[in-house]
């Protein structure tokens, strides 16, 4: 085998030209395949980041009544609202891949005032105290909320950089009041939330909510928000798992255990509310889907040109059997045996095929390096593909190269001896 790969080499050396341009089938074919398959998974990357963010892993849990959010702001329903017990709450942080998890109330409707300044379309949340850190949120100026701060119902807010920006356009804004449902919270924090748990807007319920967030938020302890709110208004939860390809489950699994706090009817019917969990990885799965379809088709295409490099082996190989006639039937004539020959030639036609997968493999990184820059488009090198197109390209070879080989282990050594 040592011998025959030496012989393969010295073969390819002696007719460099020739087996550079029985190679450009091969190299072509599998640089563009390396480079359609990094930027396939290269983008595939980045909708998942753009879709999840980098490194939130969070998922949002809302009250649904039948297929739409349960909102109080816009009328109620027939069926009483879930109340989350503390139990179920301790259950849902105990889940499996959840790796924290917070329940919280939210309005838009509120009436949010400083004196004159007003924050129209803005949102209240009442928030425990593992919201901050579940959803990203750091604290600017002032402090966040304490354990007093529940215990003793004090009536003390937190507002996001938009709130302070409208609401105290020229002070800083921690030590004022502000009015919600004109009931007076003394603000002791401004806070922002980290890039990677920003909204991404994929329909009209995640663009309402960034757009909320953009006039502003303001956040009262959870024990405060019967002061100025209804008392009978859901929570509704967000958790943050411990991997991103772990959120789908751990938000089913947590918007089961919160569906266990819904009461059944009088009657023994079901209730028409439910939690459920967005599920962000599928529309990750949907548009990686929809870009991966589209990027096979051009991988089919440029297999093409394997076929193409492939057929150009099998042709050289002729020749060269041809060309190297008499050379078989003298090693047939001191004992060679066929499989012998056929192992020699089928092995010339697998290096050389490698040797052009391996120039192909690193022609393909380079190119999409190249076009990564020029296009701005992400990529990403996946060396399980790198390894397949080495492997295919030594097959091709093996495919390609068994018909000349099978002619040259056939041939009669005298008939061999005697051609010209």
């Amino acid at each position: 085998m040592i011998e025959n790969i030496r012989l393969a080499f010295q073969g390819i050396w002696s007719h460099m030209m020739r087996s550079f341009l029985t190679m450009l089938g091969i190299i072509i074919g599998i640089a563009s395949i390396i480079a359609i398959v990094s930027t396939i998974k290269g983008t595939s990357e980045q909708i998942k980041e753009d879709l999840i963010g980098a490194g939130s892993n969070t998922v949002n849990i809302y009250l649904y009544d039948g297929d739409n959010q349960y909102d109080t702001d816009y009328g109620s329903s027939s069926s009483a609202t879930p109340i989350l017990s503390d139990d179920v709450k301790e259950s849902v942080r105990d889940l499996d891949h959840v790796e924290n998890a917070t329940f919280f109330y939210s309005s838009s409707s509120a009436n949010i005032y400083n004196n004159n300044n007003s924050l129209q379309g803005g949102s209240v949340y009442g928030i425990d105290v593992n919201y901050l850190n579940t959803c990203g949120y750091v604290v600017q100026s002032g402090r966040g909320f304490i354990t007093n701060d529940y215990k003793d119902y004090s009536k003390v807010a937190l507002i996001d950089d938009n709130a302070a920006q409208n609401l105290f356009p020229s002070e800083n804004p921690v030590g004022k009041t502000v009015e919600i449902n004109e009931e007076p919270y003394t603000v002791v924090g401004v806070i922002r939330q980290d890039e990677n748990y920003q909204p991404t807007i994929s329909d009209i319920n995640e663009y309402y909510q960034y757009m909320e967030n953009m006039v502003g938020s303001v956040m009262i302890p959870d024990t405060c928000w019967p002061i100025s709110f209804k008392f009978d208004m859901p929570q509704n939860a967000v958790i943050k798992a411990d991997s991103t390809d772990n959120m789908s489950t751990a938000g089913n699994a947590a918007a089961d255990a919160m569906n266990e706090a819904i009461p059944v009817s009088s009657n023994g019917s079901k209730s028409s509310m439910s939690y459920k969990a967005d599920d962000i990885m599928k529309q990750v799965r949907n548009m990686q889907k929809l870009s991966e379809s589209t990027n096979n088709q051009l991988i089919w295409i440029a297999s093409i040109s394997l076929l193409v490099g492939g057929i150009g082996v099998m042709n050289i190989m002729l020749v060269s059997v041809t060309e190297r006639t008499k050379e078989i039937g003298l090693k047939k004539a001191i004992g060679a045996r066929k499989k012998t020959i056929l192992g020699q030639f089928l092995t010339e036609a697998s290096v050389l095929t490698s040797i052009g997968g391996i120039i192909g493999v690193m022609t393909g990184i380079g190119l999409s390096k190249v076009v990564g820059k020029v296009t701005g488009s992400p990529t990403a090198i996946s060396i399980p593909s790198i390894v397949i197109a080495v492997l295919f390209s030594t097959v091709i070879g093996v495919v390609f190269g068994l018909l000349p080989s099978v002619k040259a282990a056939n041939l009669n050594p005298i008939d061999a001896l005697r051609s010209e």
